[in-house]
């Protein structure tokens, strides 16, 4: 598929405003089947943990398999509205259809229950401070894409949940050709994941963000052991990587760390060949996150900086939690995830300054993406913690009524929330991108790597 025929796409893309809600994601998919009754098919394939059905989007019929599903993580919507269009662009473009050779399954939403828990954000205003006083992230042994059953060394994970298991079987009966696994970042740049080296796409995914006026992801990888491909494209992670690193830094057995399984690349190899696709991108972006001219300081230095900022905050969090969670009665999702940082958390800062320590290129000069990173960038991602924190003592003290030690660490958390968002919303000076751009360069890196994937 020539570039200019995927921009021609692109240019098709609404302007959309707002993210859909899970309602509004399914009645859109009802509604585009009643349309195309000849060519779209609504296929029952689960059910989420509290009843919600799933259903995928069945477009086509060629030789190669598609499969593409968003919301894995639920405070990641940029793929839902990216299904949004490609399903009713593919049901109504029969040459697009036929010209890429694929039967196409789409899933809008994996994770419904999750997503309601974020749709407080969904309709703006769109800030730092609004997305993360009403975002929610399961933790690792909840989240659909990382609860596939694995087996490697001391870590035995068979404990999927609903969700990851109507995909399992929906992966075992089309063996795909090609899986995009819808993910999106918070803040920074655009950076992508992919199952092999293929070089005849790095150019074109570089392209494709500088379309739409956004910056490559050049500071710090997302995980430190991520094999680098390209500027800002990556290797597909394996939890057998994450287990090997953390049993490398850390010296601790990594199944007490780690609490879920793998991921759905990692599952389907074992029935098929896929090429995989994760396109990651931000909400929120400085154009600071793509400068590599140096910084005026030793990157090590500023990893090691932001690891003891964080373990502050992580520790401020510890204490607040500690002072009223015998008071905590009401059973809560937000919990689970807090309870899985405050165990692990302290792990994960121990590997991640082991290795800082011995990694020769931290030795080098930082660049001012890289300082950014540490420093500014990654305390964003804590804010996310108190935000759901003070939802779960609002949701004690809504049923049970309030107490002193659950008021004043309401306050606690509020006056720390309301700060620390002040603070980082001056220092980073963000611009929020519109939704429009985010889901084209989406749907872009999906339409050219499907297209690679069909010819290898």
């Amino acid at each position: 598929m020539e570039f200019d025929d995927v921009l021609n796409i692109l240019n098709d893309v609404p302007d959309y405003q707002v993210f859909l809600t899970v309602d509004e994601l399914n009645a859109s998919t009802h509604q585009l089947a009643n349309e195309h009754p000849n060519t779209v098919e609504v296929v029952p394939i689960g059910h989420s943990r509290q009843g919600d059905p799933i259903e995928a989007i069945k477009i086509g019929s060629g030789p190669k398999q598609a499969l593409l599903f968003a919301m894995p993580h639920p405070n990641e919507p940029i793929g839902s509205m990216m299904l949004e269009y490609l399903s009713r662009r593919l049901a109504e473009d029969d040459v697009l259809r036929e010209s890429l050779g694929y039967t196409w399954h789409l899933i809008k939403c994996i994770d419904p229950d999750g997503t309601r828990l974020n749709e407080g954000w969904f309709k703006g205003p769109f800030s730092l401070e609004n997305y993360a006083r009403h975002y929610y992230r399961p933790p690792h042994f909840q989240q659909v894409e990382w609860t596939f059953p694995i087996d490697y060394k001391t870590l035995h994970f068979h404990d999927p949940l609903p969700e990851t298991q109507a995909l399992m079987a929906l992966i075992e009966q089309v063996r795909p050709d090609f899986i995009h696994s819808l993910h999106n970042s918070g803040f920074g740049g655009v950076y992508f994941y992919i199952s092999d080296e293929a070089p005849l796409l790095y150019e074109p995914f570089h392209k494709l963000a500088e379309s739409q006026e956004l910056p490559l992801h050049l500071g710090e990888p997302e995980m430190p052991y991520a094999i680098e491909l390209a500027s800002a494209v990556y290797k597909v992670p394996v939890v057998a990587q994450s287990y090997d690193y953390l049993e490398k830094q850390t010296g601790t057995d990594p199944a007490e760390i780690i609490t879920g399984g793998t991921a759905s690349f990692d599952y389907a190899r074992a029935f098929c060949d896929p090429f995989c696709l994760v396109c990651e991108m931000p909400y929120f972006y400085n154009p600071a996150i793509h400068d590599t001219s140096p910084a005026d300081m030793v990157r090590r230095d500023a990893i090691l900086q932001g690891i003891e900022l964080a373990r502050q905050d992580v520790n401020f969090l510890k204490e607040q939690y500690e002072a009223v969670k015998d008071a905590l009665t009401v059973p809560s999702l937000f919990r689970d995830a807090i309870e899985e940082t405050l165990r692990t958390f302290e792990q994960h800062l121990v590997a991640y300054e082991n290795w800082a320590r011995t990694e020769p290129n931290t030795a080098e000069t930082a660049t001012v993406a890289e300082k950014l990173d540490n420093l500014v960038i990654r305390r964003f991602y804590r804010l996310f913690s108190l935000g759901m924190f003070a939802r779960l003592l609002d949701a004690q003290m809504a049923a049970t009524g309030e107490s002193s030690s659950l008021s004043s660490t309401r306050e606690a958390v509020k006056a720390a929330f309301e700060a620390r968002s002040a603070e980082l919303a001056a220092e980073l000076d963000y611009v929020v991108i519109p939704i429009q751009k985010l889901v084209r360069v989406q749907l872009g890196s999906a339409l050219l790597a499907a297209d690679y994937a069909a010819g290898r």
